[in-house]
């Protein structure tokens, strides 16, 4: 019975770190790249929107329409 501690790995599955390249997939979305978040909607809502521009400009808008945060309930979400 092999070590527990030993490598289970066959040698032709041994991964050479040095060849390793980015996933070119992982950081295609602009926004992330500058900041941005991910957020995933209910199927219902994603439903009435065509892109994530779209919601990107109803959030916009919300926001414009919404009066400011007070500097109290800022506060209160930072993590």
């Amino acid at each position: 019975m092999p070590d527990e501690m030993s490598d289970d790995l066959r040698d032709e599955y041994d991964f050479d770190y040095t060849k390793a390249k980015p996933n070119r997939f992982a950081t295609s979305h602009g926004s992330l790249k500058s900041g941005g978040r991910v957020f995933y909607l209910e199927p219902e809502v994603a439903s009435r929107f065509a892109s994530s521009e779209e919601v990107n400009r109803l959030l916009k808008a919300l926001l414009e329409a919404m009066p400011p945060p007070s500097a109290t309930a800022t506060e209160s979400q930072k993590i």
